[in-house]
């Protein structure tokens, strides 16, 4: 895949895998439009990479999905490539009240924004001579994190989701990738910092695993495992027990307390 001249659209290019996606995209000569909840947070992108183009949006909002699409085909009509990684996660102990609306909330953003921005984009992306759509999903959705376990089930849905929509799209001129990302220092793992068997020095850099992703996209690669995700990826089929036995230690005195 050529990654020069292309018009990217990113969900959630505020901070951690987003912002890094812009930045080095915008580096090889890319039009990059960013998306985001936080017009505080997008205005300070745009003064750090003044190349980058910003909208206000929340994928989890079906009125926002529509109201970027037009925006977004009206002013960029040579849009050809789609990055979805606007995602949340939190830290839940299921023994404690919840909500029924907010238990939900991260498969709204996590893998029910992705699906409806794809459905949505999908029709103009196909008319493009190439194109292509990366879903950044998670090691975790290889094997759940038990302390977070309705970010597990986004991710493991949008991975399979993944993999039906590049079954589906084999005779478009779109591709499919994903980028399976471990665990990274983002802002995504900061609730986690002073939780029992939480180990900071397994989390890989962001630039590097955007890096991988990038290089995974140039190589026309289905699917980039960076990192500790390779090694997920192997111990989740040879031995998901001691994996889920592990994973349950992050966090056991949250999860347990009842």
């Amino acid at each position: 895949m050529v990654l020069q001249n292309n018009t990217i659209l990113i969900t959630g290019g505020t901070s951690g895998f987003g912002y890094e996606f812009a930045s080095q995209l915008l580096a090889m000569g890319n039009t990059v439009i960013i998306t985001g909840r936080n017009s505080e947070k997008l205005r300070a992108v745009k003064q750090q990479l003044p190349a980058v183009h910003i909208i206000q949006s929340d994928v989890s909002k079906v009125e926002d999905i529509i109201d970027l699409h037009e925006q977004v085909i009206r002013q960029f009509p040579n849009l050809n490539m789609l990055i979805n990684n606007a995602g949340e996660m939190r830290k839940l102990s299921l023994h404690q009240p919840q909500t029924l609306l907010d238990i939900t909330r991260e498969i709204e953003i996590n893998l029910m924004g992705p699906i409806r921005m794809v459905q949505q984009f999908l029709p103009h992306l196909k008319q493009q001579p190439h194109a292509a759509i990366m879903n950044v999903t998670s090691g975790i959705a290889l094997l759940a994190l038990p302390i977070s376990p309705i970010y597990s089930g986004s991710k493991s849905g949008l991975r399979a989701y993944t993999l039906a929509l590049r079954v589906q799209l084999k005779n478009t001129r779109v591709k499919v990738i994903e980028l399976v990302a471990p665990g990274s220092s983002t802002p995504l793992n900061d609730q986690f910092k002073n939780e029992d068997g939480f180990d900071s020095s397994l989390l890989m850099a962001p630039e590097k695993i955007v890096a991988a992703g990038i290089e995974g996209m140039r190589k026309d690669k289905d699917e980039v495992f960076p990192g500790l995700s390779k090694v997920i990826r192997i111990l989740s089929r040879l031995a998901p027990r001691f994996i889920i036995s592990q994973q349950a230690r992050m966090g056991a005195s949250t999860m347990y307390g009842n």
